[in-house]
């Protein structure tokens, strides 16, 4: 039934907007043209979707078909509605007509070429940029910096820095040199430590498999430290038994041990300098709306005090709202992912930044401060479902610490 209701629905709005196509040029190539193009969408959609998929949904040629739907998709919707707002216009210009002229007449006024125009224009735009992050803005890596100031971080970590990459989603990766750049790109930023916060793939261990030897090559002074994200769990697949499930989460926390990773869960780790200390805090999945909750700050933070300087990895920035921001213990920076930042946005770096993640969460990308506590966002690393990214861009976060001077 739902997808008769899909094709139904797609039918309809390439039947509208074709109306836009015919009467800006009367050509039947490129009537044919436009039709030919929705139809080919359309069909390798559907026998990507047919067919039985024992992974992930969103990933090989699934993504990419469900990709140029979702293209043609929003471009058909901004020329329906410029359409549909002319035609109201039309029909109310026919009744003004018959009622109040002396002809009577009812005659609907022609479509003009202008709004035609307008409306192909327009939608031009989500076509070509939704077809481009799947070309190039998915891999279009950008490392982002910031220096936060804590007066009560220990002297011994002053300039302090920590890379953070988030949501690899590893079974949806196509281009090993991409990632393999990517990773030496981390590398490069020369941090103190690195911090994965969750999503290590979209539902299988064995996704890793291809990868897990580049990953391997992430290098820190103090480690690689990580956490796990709600698609860690696999909890989205259909396993033939509980067992199977167990030991699927089981490969993925030994890939993270072979890959030197410290994997945290609901645990802190301790780094020292000078005898002076920050710890490392690793919660589990907890996310409102549905998702796991694993997470248990105050296990993971047991035996640590409010005066202790402490940084917390948690996957949902839900969490922090919810349990972390207001603990008594003092949570001084938390580190998150999650969002994706909807993989679609416009951002222009200290004065704008929209998402449609924005109506879904209330921290969603970047550095907040609220109760003179952090959080930062991170954009994530990898893409899920839609296989491209716009205007979000696949985010390495690098965090300076700072000592604020009396």
């Amino acid at each position: 039934m739902r997808w008769f209701i899909f094709i139904t629905l797609y039918c309809l709005l390439t039947w509208y907007s074709f109306q836009a196509v015919k009467t800006l040029t009367k050509n039947t190539y490129l009537h044919f043209g436009f039709l030919g193009v929705v139809t080919l969408v359309l069909s390798y959609f559907l026998y990507y979707w047919l067919q039985p998929s024992s992974g992930s949904a969103f990933t090989g040629n699934r993504s990419l078909a469900f990709g140029f739907v979702l293209a043609v998709l929003a471009a058909e919707v901004v020329i329906v509605l410029f359409m549909f707002g002319e035609d109201i216009l039309r029909f109310l210009y026919a009744g003004y007509q018959k009622i109040f002229t002396k002809s009577g007449a009812e005659a609907l006024p022609s479509r003009r070429n202008f709004v035609s125009t307008l409306a192909l224009g327009i939608a031009a735009i989500p076509f070509a940029s939704l077809l481009y992050g799947m070309w190039r803005g998915k891999y279009n890596f950008k490392v982002l910096e910031y220096e936060l100031t804590f007066d009560d971080l220990p002297e011994a970590f002053d300039g302090y820095r920590i890379t953070q990459i988030s949501d690899v989603h590893s079974g949806s990766f196509d281009n090993h040199k991409k990632i393999e750049y990517a990773v030496d790109l981390i590398n490069q930023q020369q941090s103190d430590a690195i911090f994965f916060t969750g999503d290590l793939v979209n539902n299988r261990a064995d996704e890793m498999k291809s990868w897990k030897n580049l990953f391997k090559n992430l290098e820190a002074k103090d480690g690689v430290f990580s956490i796990l994200g709600n698609h860690d769990y696999g909890d989205y697949v259909k396993w033939n038994s509980t067992k199977e499930k167990e030991e699927n989460l089981q490969q993925l926390k030994h890939t993270q041990k072979e890959m030197g990773w410290d994997l945290l869960l609901n645990e802190h780790r301790i780094l020292e300098r000078n005898q002076q200390k920050i710890a490392i805090v690793g919660v589990e999945n907890w996310g409102t709306g549905g998702f796991v909750k694993h997470g248990d700050i105050d296990k993971a933070g047991q035996n640590l005090s409010d005066k202790d300087f402490k940084i917390v990895l948690s996957h949902d920035p839900s969490y922090w709202e919810e349990r972390i921001r207001d603990h008594h213990k003092n949570y001084q920076l938390t580190l998150s992912g999650h969002t994706h930042g909807m993989q679609f946005g416009i951002e222009i770096p200290g004065w704008f930044k929209w998402s449609p993640a924005q109506f879904r969460y209330k921290h969603w990308a970047g550095i907040y401060k609220e109760k003179n506590r952090f959080i930062n966002v991170n954009r994530g690393f990898g893409f899920l479902a839609y296989p491209g990214r716009v205007g979000m861009w696949p985010e390495i976060s690098v965090l300076k610490l700072k000592k604020s001077v009396v």
